[in-house]
């Protein structure tokens, strides 16, 4: 990295614009920063770090986001701005920053924050311009922290080199030199590593703890399937030798439950052979009590039936007549639905005949049907005379219909004609309306974009009257805080000159005998003065001078009020102009009057052009009617002469088939009415014959069917006759007694029933309760199996579970047992860690050892081969080891610590640590070079040859291409350092000088 430009403004104490050419500084490789105390050296360092992170280091950065970094110096209108030109890994870069400003308001009083500005630009050399990059703090920062690859509290360390800071780390303790070194390097991440073994060795002791605790809830779980006879171990989780007693504990407790299973399986077969004899015997006895009730029930159910003979056969008998009645049922049935038959046709014959003249009173069938033939035949020789009524009808309706089109036509001509008259003057006039909204259309866009400007005009002037008049009351306000600052200015020097003149008693109210005067110093006082009537004093005068003041400043406030109003004055005058606000008003009001009247009349055009369009069409619809109604006119008069010579045919035609009624359909409507009437007749007196020798028939039938059956008459067949419900009923009666009969006879034929009866009477209760106490038996021995059983499956499932948890926590063990040294040697706290070194210290130890490998390379050459710096891991009293600094003296050959250096060997050697730190760093940060460096003060401390010796080490920096500004105001280095930057101090801010190595 390599500085080339930096340009401040309004920055500390810089309130103008200062700007430093590194590259002139740098071209003689060593170069002083100089300047009397508190002129702003630092301030030039400060805006290097700034430009390139945002913040300067330490607590100078202040608070309020950077606003602490503006210049008490700068103009309220000059904003601060930092700007460096630098070429950091290969790049040419450009850094403008501006912190937020609290800048004046431009309008009003009081004051507004801008935000803080980043431009970040790059030189392109082959176009020989500086393109943009971002403006984006973030992204910003973000570049520029990974070309640098160092955050910013390592780049105040390794290029601003505080000197003062690297004398406390020679004298500070293995912690503190921890922090800065670790802030340095970065090892965080180590420290990481530490942590994460520490957390990870306590998440594997929980995961150990927790599956004890699990373990040892298993073996509870054991304690109470085995009934308390298991013995717990007394062990804690976490505790060695757990498992082991668990699993112990567990099989002890398995064989114990086998051996009760065992007992219990013996009383269990005992119980189920004594339940199964009790059953049997109880089975026989119930079969026994079973048969006995049968055969007495089978006893008494025949006594009953021996009881009922009687009316059994009475229902026999009964059952006998009906069915020999059941095969005159149908002789009987067949009369009885002739007879109906009969008595129907009768009446149907009779109603038909009295439709009939009296000439067919007494005509047979055959006669009625002759006479029905010969009125169809005369209605058939109407059909044609119909089909000409008909078509005569059809011609009248198709006249009438010409008829009315020929008015409709004639109506449509007329109006048609009236209106095609008019359509010249219609269309003239709706066209002129169309042509006037487009006018007025026209004319209200023209008005619309006077609207706002007069709008605009009229606001203006209503508030050029309204600041009119504030400024007038605005003059009245100066024009009396003016006169009552001179009354009270007048006031005021009245009494001073009052307080004046009697001045002489107020110093006289002072004076004490023997004391001496403050004026004179007599010390006695014969006629010291007195105060008079009126007398002003100190309080009385400065009364009067506070309302002077208080006077003085309302009186510029109301000036600057009125300014402010003939300003706001002036601009509104501007813009409405020198016309009255009436005038405008009026103008306003007349113009939106205009522009309402022309755009409501604009509003018309598209109905205007509408009725247009709608009456052109009409137009043409007319005239297509007109012609239309022309043409069907003249078809009409062909199709006219036509109808009327048919008309006339059908007329003769009808006249002859009609007769004396008015019509065909008269004549044959009543030829149809007598034709049916006939044919009915017919029918009937045919049905009644057929319907009486039918009757006779039945009645023939209905006798033999009596007879052959038994009976004397039908009548007697027809009374043994049952309805269905009665025959049912009785054949139910008969069949249950029967079955009942068949029944009894069935039970008391059984063998073993009957044995059953010659035993003694069976004792069913006592016999149960001899099988429920063995049931009661059973039931316990197989209770006592199953929990005998369930216990040994639940100590086999519990103690399985117990072992897998076992087997499952052993690798778990192992990586606690090993997570564990792995954290304690990372923490310092094993006993494998002799020295008790964390990891942390390690990597600052090995960091440590090469600074001070870097800085003895320079430290020897200071001291002239003397002292040498080396790296120490000693343990400090009860401390850690790994971070300690001690210093070999050459001439006594001894190793000592660093804090017993004087001043002036504490710089060289802090600086050689500076020096030799900054080498590493930069190695660590990925091999950025580190052109340009700046170190701070203690020069002061070193004799003139120690001095030569540290400037020639410095000196050859320039070996490596590297420039060194130095920040001293010794003043021997002004002579000894040619190229120079002096910081001049004054009362209007800082400045700087800039003189290159050839001056």
């Amino acid at each position: 990295m390599r500085l080339h430009r930096l340009a401040v403004t309004a920055f500390g104490p810089f309130g103008g614009t200062q700007t430093v050419d590194f590259d002139d500084l740098s071209s003689a490789g060593l170069f002083l920063l100089h300047g009397p105390t508190g002129a702003g050296k630092t301030s030039v360092l400060d805006a290097v770090c700034y430009a390139l992170y945002g913040s300067v280091p330490g607590a100078r950065q202040g608070g309020g986001q950077g606003t602490a970094l503006r210049s008490d110096h700068a103009a309220p209108a000059t904003r601060t701005e930092v700007t460096l030109d630098l070429t950091v890994a290969g790049r040419r870069l450009e850094i403008t920053r501006q912190p937020p400003w609290e800048r004046p308001k431009k309008r009003g009083t009081g004051t507004t924050l801008d935000k803080a500005q980043t431009w970040l630009r790059e030189y392109d050399a082959t176009a020989g311009a500086w393109k943009d990059l971002s403006r984006s703090h973030q992204e910003i920062g973000e570049e520029i922290t990974q070309l640098l690859g160092m955050s910013r509290e390592q780049f105040c360390q390794v290029v601003l080199l505080p000197q003062g800071d690297f004398a406390r780390f020679l004298r500070a303790d293995a912690e503190a030199r921890g922090k800065l070194l670790g802030r340095l390097f970065d090892t965080r991440r180590f420290a990481d590593v530490e942590k994460r073994l520490a957390e990870r060795r306590r998440a594997t002791e929980t995961q150990v703890r927790d599956g004890d605790a699990e373990l040892l809830a298993d073996a509870h779980r054991m304690q109470q399937a085995a009934g308390d006879a298991m013995e717990l171990p007394a062990l804690a989780p976490g505790e060695p030798g757990l498992a082991e007693a668990v699993l112990s504990a567990a099989a002890v407790a398995r064989s114990t439950a086998r051996e009760q299973l065992t007992v219990a399986v013996c009383a269990l077969t005992a119980a189920e052979s004594t339940q199964a004899a009790a059953g049997r015997v109880l089975d026989d006895i119930r079969e026994l009590a079973r048969l006995q009730r049968r055969f007495a029930q089978a006893r008494d159910r025949g006594a009953s039936l021996e009881q009922g003979a009687e009316a059994y056969r009475e229902a026999q008998a009964l059952m006998e007549r009906a069915r020999k009645a059941e095969a005159v049922a149908p002789a009987l049935d067949l009369r009885e639905s002739s007879e109906a038959e009969h008595r129907r046709a009768a009446a149907a014959e009779a109603r038909a005949r009295a439709l009939l003249p009296e000439t067919f009173a007494d005509a047979g069938a055959a006669g009625l049907a002759s006479a029905a033939r010969r009125t169809a035949e005369e209605l058939g020789g109407l059909d044609a005379a119909r089909r000409a009524e008909r078509r005569l009808a059809e011609l009248l309706d198709e006249r009438a219909g010409l008829d009315r089109q020929e008015h409709a036509d004639a109506d449509l001509l007329h109006e048609a004609e009236a209106w095609l008259d008019g359509w010249e003057e219609t269309s003239t006039a709706l066209q002129a309306r169309v042509d006037s909204a487009q006018k007025d259309a026209a004319l209200a866009e023209q008005l619309a974009e006077r609207r706002e400007p007069a709008r605009q005009r009229l606001r203006a002037a209503r508030l050029r009257d309204q600041l009119a008049q504030d400024t007038d009351r605005a003059v009245e306000r100066v024009r009396t805080a003016q006169d009552e600052a001179l009354r009270a200015k007048q006031h005021w020097l009245d009494l001073k000159e009052q307080r004046l003149n009697g001045i002489a008693a107020e110093l006289a109210a002072n004076l004490t005998d023997g004391e001496p005067c403050a004026v004179c110093g007599a010390t006695e006082h014969p006629a010291p003065a007195r105060k008079v009537a009126g007398h002003v004093d100190r309080e009385a005068e400065e009364h009067a001078l506070t309302a002077y003041q208080r006077a003085d400043e309302q009186r510029a406030e109301d000036e600057r009020r009125l300014g402010v109003a003939r300003e706001a004055l002036a601009a509104a005058s501007a813009e409405a102009g020198d016309t009255p606000t009436a005038q405008l008003v009026h103008e306003a009001e007349e113009l939106e009057e205009r522009y309402t009247r022309a755009r409501s009349a604009a509003a018309e055009l598209h109905a205007a052009q509408e009725r247009l369009r709608q009456a052109g069409h009409e137009h043409e619809r007319r005239l297509a009617a007109r012609q239309e109604a022309a043409v069907r006119t003249a078809s009409r008069v062909g199709h006219r002469e036509r109808l009327d010579r048919e008309r006339a045919a059908l007329e003769e035609e009808l006249d002859r088939a009609r007769g004396s009624l008015d019509s065909v359909a008269a004549r044959a409507a009543q030829l149809e009415r007598r034709t049916a009437l006939l044919t009915d007749a017919a029918d009937a007196a045919r049905a009644a014959e057929d319907s009486a020798q039918r009757l006779k028939d039945a009645d023939a039938r209905l006798a033999d069917a009596a007879f052959r059956a038994g009976f004397e008459t039908p009548q007697a067949a027809a009374a043994a006759l049952l309805d269905p419900a009665a025959h049912r009923e009785l054949q139910h009666r008969l069949d249950a007694w029967q079955h009942e009969e068949a029944a009894v006879r069935a039970v008391l034929a059984e063998a073993d029933t009957a044995a059953a009866a010659r035993e003694p009477q069976a004792d069913p209760d006592a016999a149960q309760r001899t099988a429920d106490a063995a049931d009661r038996r059973l039931r316990d021995a197989a209770s006592a199996h199953d929990a005998a059983r369930r216990r040994c499956a639940e100590l086999d499932r519990l103690s399985a579970r117990a072992a897998a948890s076992v087997r499952r926590l052993a690798p778990l063990r192992e990586e606690y047992d090993r997570v564990a040294r792995m954290a304690g040697l990372a923490a310092g706290t094993s006993a494998d860690n002799e020295r008790r070194m964390r990891l942390e210290s390690y990597v600052l130890a090995a960091r440590l050892e090469q600074v001070a490998a870097a800085a003895t390379v320079r430290l020897r050459r200071m001291s002239s081969g003397r002292y040498t710096l080396v790296h120490s891991d000693d343990r400090t009293g009860r401390g850690r080891s790994g971070l300690g600094l001690h210093v070999v003296d050459a001439w006594t050959g001894r190793e000592r610590d660093t804090a017993t250096l004087s001043g002036g060997e504490t710089f060289f050697a802090s600086l050689a640590l500076a020096l030799g730190l900054a080498d590493v760093v930069t190695d660590e940060a990925g091999g950025v070079r580190l052109d340009t460096l700046f170190i701070d003060e203690g020069f002061g401390s070193l004799d003139d040859q120690t001095l030569d010796e540290v400037l020639d080490v410095l000196d050859s920096l320039r070996e490596r291409d590297r420039s060194v500004g130095i920040v001293s105001h010794v003043p021997d280095l002004r002579r000894r350092i040619h190229a120079q930057l002096e910081v001049v101090k004054g009362r209007s801010g800082s400045a700087l000088r800039q003189r290159g190595a050839g001056l």
